[in-house]
């Protein structure tokens, strides 16, 4: 029987769609651009030069680059080779990085040339290699490769780390046939819909949770490639979209409300995007109304690094008229993709009804979702096959997602639980607010009391104590919290979500 590999994805593009195109731009200029027939030769020779230096199969082979077109080839050269890809995450601290790539113990890693100073604490057995001319050489070295060791669809084909917001980062390892089926789910029409008639652009970092997965889904359906490469401005993501005629795209929130304002601000063509996907956080509702009023379609996935990532997406069984209510459906986490269970649990491990009222922490079991952390590390997070999320969460009637908050985020004032991502929204909804969190701080009466964090939008003016008052309308009153208080901007994890581990350090004297 046929064996489920990632490493098929690139013959299929070599085969299938030799000509269609990938694009590597730099501070917004196209820096590089060349096709799937190309592509696979090289990655052929990349494969072939790794096999050379002592890469065997199983071996983990880190990462640490940028959105360029060579990190995309370690995508498919690393597993062609038969080893495990590491994708290191960049914004992690020198001494994050060497615990990580100590405990996955990594045997060589390439890095971008101006993020080898990260790897101070690093010393794999066959080395660290720059991807600039280092890398050109072992590429135009070979040997090509063209047939992979032989590999086990249950082996390893990727590893990533969780972001770590408690505790130190965990391992998580995705298996050939778990990324194969993920990579189709991601092609369904009720997914991310890739096919080969797409354009996609990266801007999810390609270390984050396998770039969303989106990388190996072009790839296998043949879409064209735009690797927008270190740090691209919204104007530069807006520049490419429009020259490329950019069809699907996936962001965190926060870069899509500087992208809207600079669109409104500057002007932009985003008219051939099909897709534009928000992933990490609930999109605030005048975002969503926003994009959709320029034309731009949005939907929002919900997944973890280790549900590899992909879960749920919001695409409606059927045209939505209405658009506000479309907007609503929008902001859920949405519906849970065909090969995966999900079911909420009370704090007895009971299940719950799908009432959208009932709410329980979310536990999901399915093909590509982890049933161990890297080394068995954090035992307790699954159960019998089953992954405790960490999310508190409800299902409705209509089988949509809504994420409450996380487990550990939940505030509970008097034996009485509150929403921090509740009143966050009900802050987003100010129109003078731009980004809001809401963390517990210590009450000596209470135990807990929520504290609030308000950016406000250029031009806004509002006081902390004006945003209160606004918000008592918005939410009970035993809810409110005890100040809000207006900062320039809010602490960011690795992957762009709001740091409530720093915030809750920050301000755990304000009782």
């Amino acid at each position: 029987m046929s064996e489920l590999l990632v490493t098929d994805f690139l013959e299929r593009a070599r085969r299938h769609h030799p000509r269609r195109a990938i694009v590597g731009y730099d501070d917004g200029a196209e820096v590089v651009r060349y096709d799937y027939g190309a592509y696979a030769a090289r990655v052929s020779r990349l494969a072939g030069a790794l096999r050379a230096l002592g890469v065997r199969p199983g071996d983990r082979v880190a990462s640490l680059s940028w959105n360029h077109h060579r990190h995309l080839e370690l995508y498919a050269a690393v597993p062609l080779a038969g080893a495990v890809l590491h994708t290191l995450n960049l914004r992690l601290s020198a001494e994050e990085i060497a615990y990580i790539a100590g405990h996955a113990d990594d045997r060589l890693i390439l890095a971008d040339p101006d993020l080898v100073g990260l790897l101070d604490g690093v010393h794999p057995e066959l080395g660290v290699i720059d991807t600039g001319d280092a890398y050109e050489a072992l590429v135009a070295a070979g040997p090509e490769l063209t047939e992979p060791p032989p590999r086990s669809e249950h082996d390893l084909a990727v590893l990533c780390y969780t972001s770590g917001t408690t505790g130190r980062p965990k391992g998580v390892g995705y298996t050939h046939r778990g990324l194969v089926l993920h990579t189709f789910a991601a092609c369904l029409a009720d997914g991310h819909a890739i096919s080969a008639r797409d354009t996609v652009l990266h801007v999810v970092p390609l270390f984050h949770a396998n770039g969303w997965g989106v990388p190996f889904a072009a790839t296998m359906a043949g879409a064209a490639q735009v690797l927008p490469g270190p740090h691209p401005t919204v104007a530069q993501i807006a520049d490419i979209i429009a020259r490329e005629r950019v069809t699907y795209v996936g962001m965190v929130p926060t870069v899509a409300v500087d992208l809207l304002d600079h669109v409104r601000t500057h002007g932009g063509d985003l008219s051939s995007l099909r897709a534009l996907v928000l992933g990490g956080s609930t999109p605030p509702l005048d975002l969503v109304r926003g994009l959709d009023k320029l034309g731009v379609p949005v939907f929002q996935g919900w997944g973890m690094t280790e549900i590899s990532p992909m879960a749920t997406f919001t695409r409606p069984p059927a045209p939505i008229e209405d658009a506000e209510e479309r907007y609503r459906d929008t902001r859920t986490q949405g519906r849970l993709l065909p090969g995966l269970r999900w079911r909420i649990v009370d704090d007895a491990g009971h299940e719950l009804p799908w009432d959208g009222t009932a709410v329980g922490e979310l536990h999901v079991r399915g093909p590509w979702v982890a049933t161990s952390y890297y080394l068995g590390e954090a035992p307790d997070r699954f159960d019998d096959g089953w992954l405790r999320t960490g999310d508190v969460a409800t299902i409705d009637g209509q089988g949509r997602l809504h994420v409450v908050d996380r487990t550990k985020d939940l505030i509970k004032s008097g034996g009485e639980w509150i929403s921090s991502v509740a009143l966050e929204q009900a802050l987003l909804a100010d129109p003078d607010v731009a980004d809001a969190a809401v963390v517990a701080v210590p009450h000596h009466r209470w135990q807990e009391r929520p504290l609030a964090v308000a950016v406000l939008r250029p031009g806004a003016g509002a006081t902390g104590a004006e945003l209160l008052a606004r918000l008592e309308e918005r939410v009970p009153r035993w809810w409110l919290p005890e100040e809000v208080l207006v900062v320039d901007a809010l602490p960011r994890t690795s992957v762009g979500k709001t740091d409530k581990r720093r915030l809750r350090s920050r301000y755990a004297g304000r009782t």
